[in-house]
């Protein structure tokens, strides 16, 4: 008769009813952004942002070996952490790969540019303008095309080219995945 109940009560609608509900997309803060940067956002839909110049370490490559080369920079170095990450991406084919990594500063008065060691170059980027896709949950290779397909038709309708493309990652493990906010971006060519 227990089974009976349960089984009841998890066919019921309102049961059903509240699985179906899909959850609001909305950024989870774990770091401060840098200096004057736009917050994410907002999400499933193609926006224009312009950044202003900021200091960023940048490793080859885009994976966890880069991650930790990053981190191991900023703790010896006594940078705080910031989000998000940006990872430059490039056409291999039909999908985009990530080339390098980069864990921005929070503005250009900390830290110095030039090398650390041969794995590090902390540089100053322009301030740029760019279209920009954000979505919540994973960075999948499907979520990438559903972006870079969003970011190509408005890049087409604008009648220019992307300079480059970056993805920016706002959050770590402390987050549940599926609340991991992602923005891909187009960088507009500069006048």
């Amino acid at each position: 008769m227990k089974r009976f109940l349960a089984l009841i009560l998890l066919a019921s609608p309102s049961c059903v009813a509240e699985t179906a509900v899909a959850e609001k997309a909305a950024y989870v803060s774990e770091a401060p952004l840098p200096k004057e940067w736009p917050a994410p956002g907002p999400y499933n839909q193609v926006t224009e942002k312009t950044y202003p110049t900021y200091r960023a370490a940048i490793t080859k490559g885009g994976g966890g070996f880069s991650f930790w080369t990053l981190f191991s920079h900023i703790k010896k170095k006594d940078i705080p952490m910031t989000a998000p990450v940006e990872m430059k991406m490039e056409n291999k084919g039909d999908k985009l790969e990530k080339v390098n990594m980069a864990f921005l500063y929070q503005d250009t008065g900390v830290g110095t540019t030039g090398a650390d060691g041969k794995k590090i170059e902390v540089k100053d980027i322009k301030t740029s303008k760019v279209l920009s896709y954000t979505w919540m949950g994973n960075d999948s290779n499907a979520q990438l095309k559903i972006a870079k397909e969003a970011l190509d038709a408005a890049l087409k309708e604008k009648g220019v080219e992307a300079a480059s493309y970056r993805m920016l990652g706002y959050n770590g493990p402390g987050t549940p995945r599926k609340k991991h906010t992602y923005e891909l971006q187009a960088i507009l060519p500069s006048k």
